[in-house]
C-alpha cells in the first residue's frame, strides 16, 4: 500500500500531481502502536505529531520519537510550522525531564533527540529546563548520548551557555532556509542571529557536534541554496540536513516547488566539496531524522 505523506494538498494542487518520491510505503509492525503508548504513558509531546512530520510512522516503527519540551504551544508563529501558537503557554512541567528519561529508558533509545517550542515568554527562554532534560537523561540512561535542537533564545547567550555547559553531544538549531526568504519564512528568528548561535556553540567546545538544518521547495533558487551551506559551514556546522517542505495545513506556506532527489544529491556533493564533514540530503530528510547515523557512539 501506497501512502501520500502529503498532510494536506497544496491549493489548486491534485494528489496525481504530487511526483512519484513523495510516495512512500507504509511501514509494517506492531512498533508504531507500542512507541505511542510509551509516549501515551509518560504524557509526552513529540515534533512528529504536534509538527505533523512525514516520517513519523516510519520512526515510531522504529521504537524512536523526538520528544517536544517545554509543552506544544510556541510563542511565535512561524510561516512554515503547524505546532500551535501562544502568547501566553502554560508553566513548565517540573517533572518533564524525568518523564523524558524514563521514556528514552523505557524505548531503548541510545541517541535521545529533543527539542522544543520557542518560549520567549520565560527569562531564560526555556534554558534551564532543557538543561534539566539533559541531566535527566544521563542520570537514568548512562551510556545514552543527547541531541538537542533549540531555539535561538532570542540571541541570549547566557542562555544558551546554559544549555551547553551540559555538552550534549550535538547541538543542533536550524536555520531553515535562505537569507532572502528568512523575514517571510521565520517568525522573530534572524538569518544572521542563527549564525551567531552556531557559531557561539562550535567555539565553546562544548558539544561534539553542531548541526542545522535548511528546508527546500519555498522559492529558493540554487545559488542561495548553496550560499547558505557555506554559511553554516562557515559558522563551523558539522552536519548539515536538507529536506523538502512539505505544507502542514492550508493556512501554512504554500510549496513552491518539489525538489528532484537528484539536486538534492547534489547539494549534499557541494557540501561535502567545500568541507562540510557530514551532509544529509534528500526529500523526506528532516533535522532529526535518522539522528543517530551522527550521534557519536562508541
Amino acid at each position: 500500500m501506497k501512502l501520500n505523506l502529503l498532510p494536506e494538498n497544496p491549493e489548486g494542487q491534485e494528489a496525481g500531481r504530487f511526483p512519484s518520491w513523495l510516495h512512500r510505503s507504509l511501514p509494517a509492525g506492531g512498533q508504531i502502536f507500542k512507541t505511542n503508548e510509551i509516549v501515551d504513558k509518560y504524557k509526552l509531546n513529540t515534533v512528529c505529531e504536534e509538527a505533523k512530520c512525514p516520517n513519523r510512522l516510519e520512526c515510531y516503527t522504529k521504537k524512536t520519537a523526538t520528544f517536544l519540551a517545554l509543552g506544544k504551544e510556541c510563542t511565535r508563529n512561524c510561516g512554515f510550522c503547524d505546532i500551535d501558537f501562544s502568547k501566553a503557554p502554560k508553566a513548565p512541567e517540573a517533572d518533564e525531564p524525568e518523564r523524558i528519561a524514563l521514556s528514552v529508558k523505557e524505548l531503548g533509545l541510545k541517541h535521545a533527540v529533543i527539542t522544543m517550542v520557542a518560549r520567549d515568554d520565560l527569562p531564560d527562554k526555556g534554558a534551564s529546563h532543557m538543561a534539566a532534560i539533559v541531566r535527566a537523561i544521563r542520570a537514568i540512561n548512562p551510556g545514552a548520548t543527547v541531541e538537542l535542537l533549540t531555539s535561538d533564545f532570542s540571541g541570549d547567550l547566557e542562555a544558551l551557555d546554559i544549555v551547553l555547559r551540559e555538552k550534549p553531544e550535538i547541538f543542533n538549531h536550524n536555520i531553515e532556509t535562505v537569507r532572502a526568504l528568512s523575514p517571510r519564512i521565520r517568525h522573530k528568528a534572524e538569518y544572521d542571529r542563527t549564525l551567531s548561535i552556531l557559531r557561539h556553540a562550535k567555539t565553546s567546545n562544548l558539544p561534539i557536534f553542531v548541526k542545522s538544518g535548511i528546508m527546500l521547495g519555498l522559492g529558493e533558487t540554487q545559488l542561495q541554496v548553496e550560499e547558505t551551506i557555506r554559511d553554516l559551514h562557515t559558522a563551523g556546522c558539522d552536519i548539515i540536513t536538507l529536506g523538502q517542505y512539505l505544507q502542514a495545513s492550508h493556512v501554512k506556506l504554500r510549496v513552491k516547488s518539489f525538489i528532484p532527489p537528484a539536486q538534492f544529491k547534489s547539494y549534499e556533493d557541494y557540501g561535502h566539496s567545500i568541507g562540510v564533514p557530514h551532509m544529509y540530503a534528500g526529500p523526506f530528510v528532516r533535522s532529526s531524522y535518522n539522528a543517530n547515523l551522527f550521534a557519536p557512539i562508541n
